[in-house]
């Protein structure tokens, strides 16, 4: 049994983390909102693939969308699209878009107990190489999906690029330009931390030239 101690400092880090996290998502906010898509055409592949797990009676929640382009795009092909992140400014920007009505904007941490559960489809892009804890995050998403729904997700692997940002990230970190939480997780540690959540990875692919960004879509089992 975990010490009471233990788990008192673990749980005010925890909070720590994610004000932390909260409050540098909100200071680029602006920045990131006018930065074009750097890779359009994979992007554009990205949605088109997830756009073909999509039903139209589909429960869909997206973890950290930013400022909710994708969900501006996806969320007319199904009836619910909950698109969540820790940054309230974010998700002002995101409400400020002209959207489906299926698309909902809140403000929630990865890692947080949505009302709407269980879904039919959880996404994740770009995301899970930023969350304190990417096991716990892919634990809570299956523990919020229904038997057989499926999680779909696109995750830089920093641990694929080299020693470079290993190097150059506490630089980063002392200006402010680095988010507080980065693992530098390998494509092998990815798949991996899925399984052990009780996934099965049904499909794996990467768009575009690079190969630090795998995209997986993976079941909970019916």
């Amino acid at each position: 049994m975990e010490n009471s101690n233990n788990v008192y400092f673990r749980n005010n880090k925890e909070r720590y983390m994610t004000s932390q996290t909260a409050s540098f998502w909100d200071k680029q906010a602006k920045g990131y909102a006018a930065k074009p898509v750097k890779d359009v055409q994979s992007y554009e592949e990205m949605l088109a693939e997830v756009a073909k797990h999509l039903e139209p009676t589909d429960k869909v929640l997206e973890i950290g969308c930013g400022t909710g382009s994708t969900a501006v795009r996806m969320a007319e092909f199904v009836s619910n699209w909950t698109a969540s992140d820790i940054s309230a400014e974010m998700i002002n920007i995101a409400k400020g878009k002209t959207a489906p009505e299926t698309a909902h904007f809140l403000v929630a941490d990865a890692n947080s107990e949505f009302a709407e559960a269980p879904f039919d489809k959880v996404c994740a892009f770009h995301i899970l190489h930023l969350v304190p804890d990417p096991q716990q995050t892919i634990k809570s998403i299956f523990d919020q999906l229904k038997p057989g729904g499926l999680f779909l997700s696109k995750t830089v692997c920093p641990g694929e690029m080299g020693l470079l940002p290993k190097l150059i990230l506490p630089l980063m970190n002392m200006f402010g330009v680095a988010p507080p939480t980065l693992h530098f997780l390998k494509v092998t540690e990815l798949e991996t931390a899925v399984k052990a959540a009780g996934f099965d990875i049904i499909e794996r692919r990467f768009f575009g030239k690079g190969k630090s960004s795998p995209y997986f879509v993976a079941q909970r089992p019916a």
